[in-house]
Formats: C-alpha cells, structure tokens, sequence
C-alpha cells in the first residue's frame, strides 16, 4: 500500500508506515489507502485491535500538509486534501476496534490529529510533538480543535495550538495526551503487548466498552448509560460471558467467539 504496511495476526490489525525519506508524509494516497482499511476493518468482527505506528524510532510523521506542499498546491486542492484527512481520521475514531499509536518518532501537525483519532497513545520518552498551524497563519483542520479538549482540556488546548509550541514526552505524559511513555526502542514491544491483551479479552467487551465511552463523549452521560444498560443486558447472555466465568473457574484461558 502507498506509504505503509498493513498486516494482520490473529485478532490485531498493524499498520506501520515506511516511508521515512519523505518523513511519512500524509499523502492523498496514504490517507485514501488508510480510509480503505478503516472501511473494511469497520465490518471486520475477527480483528479487534488496530496498532498505527511508524518503522524506526526518528520520525512518526510530519503530517498532511508543509508550506512548501501548499505552495505547489491551488486552494481548492488544499481543502479537498483536509477533508480527506478529516474523513479519514473519521473513520478511524469511528472503527468499533480499540485503536493504538505508537507515538515512535517526530510528530507534527496532521500526524497529530490522526493520533488523536486513536483511542490510545504510547510515546517513546525521546518523542516530540508540535501543532504548529497557527505560525503558518492557520489552525489544525482535522480534528485538533474538536479532540483535543476531551483530553486536555480547554485551556491547554487553546495554548498548545495558538503558540504552536512544542512538547516533549513527558508534557504529553502530564497533559494527558499520550497514556505511556517508555523508553525510544520499547515503543512497538509496549504497543504490541498492549494490543494483544486487549484483543485476548472478550470482543463483546471491549466493543461494548468503547461504544459506550465514545457516546458519553458525544451525546453525554444519560445516552451513555441507556446504551451502556442495554449493552450489559445483551452481554449477561450472551456465550463469551458464560466462557469467560467457565474458564476463570477452570483456571484456563478463554476461548471468546464474539456472540
């Protein structure tokens, strides 16, 4: 695929992006061939855990846009380019899979807003990461205004994108941007430990989970808990809870179908 590797082992999806000569950019092709995959993954009930990263440890991505892509570009291609971005990220948000960035490299303006779209992020302690749209006279136009906020807040987020300043790992760590940060050359060994006990568990679990925690986000806790009600009910009946409590009993490891 154009711009990074897609792979699949047993219930976790991977992409890995491998372009590092153009510093990963965000492509028109890369972020159709990424809508692509959400598209199918979106359907998908056997995979349920999708790992986004970078090959290496220098550089995740400097994201969609440059000034000096501008420039090449007319203003009609520039905004068809965002809202691809912004259809893409989209679609990753909305994948019923528990998604990871592996945060391994330099992260830069729309690199960070797919990031965002993620609903887990892991950063290796030598990472650092910049917005820096507003020196070039704009602001982010794929989502880091809208999601930034619900994790760190309205004040932070106002100072990180109006001063374009850039972060180290340890202020993502403490803003609440990324979840861990481990050691440069630990970043794939945690993302992939991560996504295989999450996609170990019950699949009616952690869709259900995610399900939930994203209509709280959206439409606020009483749409939430209707949802999070009729989820529970279903699941008390359903074959993977009988596995789970059968299989905990037996001191063995579940064997969970989804149903």
């Amino acid at each position: 695929m154009t711009g990074f590797a897609f792979s699949v082992q047993g219930r976790v999806a991977r992409i890995v992006f491998n372009r590092p000569d153009a510093q990963n950019l965000l492509s028109s092709d890369l972020l159709l061939a990424l809508r692509s995959v959400a598209s199918d993954l979106a359907t998908n009930r056997d995979i349920q855990v999708l790992t986004v990263t970078a090959e290496g440890t220098e550089c995740f991505s400097t994201g969609i846009l440059t000034p000096a892509l501008r420039g090449q570009l007319a203003k009609d291609e520039v905004l068809q380019l965002i809202r691809l971005a912004n259809e893409t990220f989209d679609a990753v948000e909305a994948l019923p899979q528990i998604t990871i960035a592996g945060l391994n490299g330099y992260v830069r303006a729309g690199a960070v807003e797919l990031a965002l779209a993620c609903d887990i992020r892991i950063a290796g302690d030598h990472v650092r990461l910049v917005s820096p749209e507003a020196k070039w006279g704009g602001f982010p136009g794929a989502g880091a205004p809208v999601r930034l906020p619900h994790l760190v807040g309205t004040a932070r987020t106002l100072e990180l994108l109006c001063t374009g300043r850039e972060i180290d790992a340890s202020e993502m760590e403490r803003y609440g941007l990324v979840e861990f940060v481990v050691e440069r050359d630990q970043v794939h060994a945690r993302m992939d430990a991560l996504a295989e006990t999450i996609a170990s568990n019950g699949p009616l679990a952690t869709r259900g989970t995610k399900r939930i925690v994203r209509l709280g986000e959206a439409a606020g806790p009483r749409a939430a808990r209707e949802l999070s009600d009729a989820l529970r009910s279903a699941l008390e009946f359903s074959q993977d809870v009988d596995e789970g409590i059968a299989a905990a009993r037996e001191g063995r490891k579940p064997k969970f179908a989804g149903r």
